[in-house]
């Protein structure tokens, strides 16, 4: 007999019914991804030149690639720039890939229409054992989405200092400023992109200071922002860059730091805030949260997470056209 011969219809039916999954879970889930990178801001050079590929050592801003804004594939240009820095520690691996899925899924062809919206994940180099060194390594090259800093994980330190002052130096490009706005996030947030671009489209591009201040009543004038979420323009990130008096004050609890800065250098006439389309994490029901969230904050275990993800359909098929 030989192993040569036709195959009969069942050998090619079966073949078909075995990689029929294999490719609607690559059209569904790899294309987001290819939307969510289409221009990474970190090589893996970066990574290695931060000091993840060796040991651990006195750790230089990372080198960061095409930082400019890049023209649609029409020719146009989205209307607004938005880079979204996750505050993250280097051991939250898993969280870091949970948060890449909920995003990508969101860079639909009428967001990127609007803005461009770069979400990338910002570590301190210090402390780094061994093992998320590596780790950290493989995302950068796998994903190209990790911003390193000269800073220590330690609450309070001075990251989100070193995060806004970094930024202008390792975003230097042709082409003028390579952000409208520049946003702190926390892990445990969760962003509506469509919602913040759309409250972002009507705001100030310059001196401008946007979140959910306190007191939440204060629509002119909050003295500073929470630290689940916070928006900056782009000149206040060179402000911030340039400042010795916010170099001097650094340290402390980051969102009325960040706040404090503001106040004593006389910046940021234009803040918007935007309480309370971003809140606490509530419940699972559906009463538990408001139709125009901006973001959802707290979501602290996996649980809450689905919760969140399934109130807002994020976790339903893709319906065929």
């Amino acid at each position: 007999m030989s192993y040569l011969q036709k195959p009969s219809y069942y050998t090619i039916s079966l073949i078909v019914v075995l990689l029929l999954p294999i490719t609607i879970l690559g059209v569904t889930f790899l294309l987001p991804f290819s939307a969510y990178l289409p221009n990474p801001l970190v090589t893996a050079a970066a990574v290695a030149a931060s000091g993840c590929g060796g040991k651990e050592a006195d750790v230089p801003v990372g080198v960061v690639a095409q930082a400019g804004v890049v023209a649609d594939d029409d020719g146009g240009r989205p209307e607004i720039s938005i880079l979204v820095g996750v505050h993250t520690m280097a051991k939250k691996h898993s969280r870091r890939h949970l948060i890449r899925m909920a995003y990508a899924l969101q860079q639909t062809p009428a967001l990127r229409a609007a803005a461009r919206v770069d979400v990338r994940f910002a570590l301190c180099a210090r402390p780094m054992p061994p093992e998320h060194r590596a780790f950290v390594a493989l995302e950068a090259r796998s994903y190209g989405d990790v911003l390193l800093f000269d800073c220590d994980e330690r609450p309070d330190q001075g990251k989100t200092y070193d995060y806004f002052a970094s930024l202008p130096a390792m975003l230097a490009g042709p082409g003028g400023h390579p952000y409208d706005y520049v946003m702190k996030v926390d892990d445990d947030t969760y962003l509506r992109m469509d919602a913040l671009v759309e409250t972002l489209r009507r705001a100030p591009r310059e001196d401008m200071y946007y979140g959910v201040g306190l007191p939440f009543h204060d629509r002119k004038s909050p003295p500073f922002m929470l630290g689940m979420g916070y928006v900056l323009s782009w000149d206040l990130v060179e402000w911030i860059a340039g400042s010795d008096m916010v170099k001097a004050q650094a340290i402390g609890a980051e969102d009325v730091t960040t706040g404090k800065w503001l106040n004593m250098g006389n910046k940021a006439k234009n803040r918007v805030n935007i309480y309370p389309r971003m809140y606490d994490y509530k419940g699972a029901n559906p009463q538990d949260f408001l139709d125009d969230t901006v973001g959802v904050h707290q979501l602290k275990q996996d649980l809450r997470w689905a919760h969140t993800l399934e109130h807002f359909n994020v976790t339903l098929p893709q319906q065929s056209s």
